[in-house]
């Protein structure tokens, strides 16, 4: 492909979606019959929504799960099963073991993945062609945890939001090369806004913050788009961050009810304050990110409201909860976090 690209901008493209659309309305129409998505997390909240709406479209579909038995377990209760009659009929659904923030498990993962049998525009090809897959959804999360430390000593919420799917996406970068045509999609979130990249203390050696912990790695989720569709889109593969909105889930699991009441995320009776989406609402951004025609031949952006995202306006009333800042769509902070992420991990698809 030309090495020649034109950067997208960050605004509107006036897509005809918005807030309240749902995963179903933006897919309607879109036969992904052929094609391979794996979706981290795809078991619950959100993920369980995107696997719904990519299944219904016949797409071949690949939940990595910690816990694989109660994966399987829910997602049939969701009616998601392979050849499923009642149900969304799935054409192939595989669940497969995967932590996050254990980086020999994500290296099992994506050598199991790669081994498979080569689908979507890879198939037919002649033996050891590469698997193709045509959507990674970086879903899966962890929120405002107590301390952890993972691997060598890694802060946990950027080990598992960032560092993991940074070495998932890598490892994989073979079979979304061979799909001639991959999308990417990053889960950040408006959290992003409450922390840049600390490259003087990126494992908050010096001191925890949960939440300023969360907002680094939602950062790196949004930065890590930037640098891969820059890296990537001379391959045909293209990467999107996505803000899916305000949505209670299992996301919220390390924090007491008194801290969300706090908030302001519901009141005292449990009532969840308006601006809040449901799954599928939530679930839409992402799968407008990782399907929409509109968007053919762009990327490199944050989105959000199935719409891409304007920049934020320091200072304005909703400064706090819409558009991007700054730091988080910045190219020399992602080639940087690219560059630490690489040693860290000691994995890139792209060296040199």
């Amino acid at each position: 492909m030309s090495e020649e690209y034109t950067v997208t901008p960050q605004r509107k493209i006036g897509s005809g979606f918005g807030r309240d659309s749902t995963a179903a309305d933006v897919i309607a129409g879109i036969d992904l019959t052929g094609k391979t998505a794996i979706v981290t997390g795809g078991y619950s909240g959100l993920g369980l929504e995107t696997v719904r709406a990519l299944a219904s479209a016949g797409a071949a579909v690949v939940v990595p799960a910690r816990r694989p038995e109660h994966a399987r377990d829910v997602l049939a209760a969701a009616g998601l099963t392979p050849a499923t009659t009642g149900g969304v009929s799935v054409a192939e659904l595989e669940v497969a073991e995967l932590d996050l923030a254990d980086q020999d498990s994500v290296k099992e993962f994506a050598a199991g993945f790669l081994a498979g049998p080569a689908s979507g525009p890879a198939s037919g090809a002649a033996p050891g062609a590469s698997r193709s897959l045509e959507i990674l959804i970086n879903n899966a999360a962890i929120m405002a945890s107590p301390e952890r430390r993972v691997g060598p000593g890694w802060e946990s919420q950027f080990a598992t939001n960032h560092l993991g799917h940074f070495a998932l996406t890598n490892l994989l970068w073979p079979a979304l090369a061979a799909a001639q045509g991959a999308r990417v999609v990053a889960l950040s979130s408006t959290g992003h806004k409450l922390s840049a990249i600390r490259f003087d203390d990126i494992n908050f050696d010096a001191g925890y913050d949960k939440w300023r912990a969360y907002g680094q790695a939602k950062t790196a989720n949004a930065l890590f788009a930037v640098q891969l569709d820059a890296l990537g889109r001379n391959f045909g593969v293209r990467a999107f961050a996505v803000h899916p909105g305000g949505i209670m889930t299992e996301l919220q699991r390390h924090l007491p009810r008194e801290e969300m009441i706090a908030a302001g995320w519901m009141d005292e009776h449990g009532k969840l304050d308006p601006r809040f989406k449901t799954p599928a609402q939530g679930a839409a951004t992402s799968v407008w990110a990782a399907t929409a025609p509109a968007l053919e031949g762009m990327g490199g952006v944050y989105c959000e409201d199935c719409d891409i995202a304007e920049a934020t306006v320091p200072g304005s009333p909703e400064a706090r909860v819409r558009g991007v800042d700054a730091h988080a769509v910045d190219r020399e902070a992602a080639t940087r976090l690219w560059q630490v992420s690489a040693e860290m991990t000691g994995i890139n698809a792209f060296p040199g």
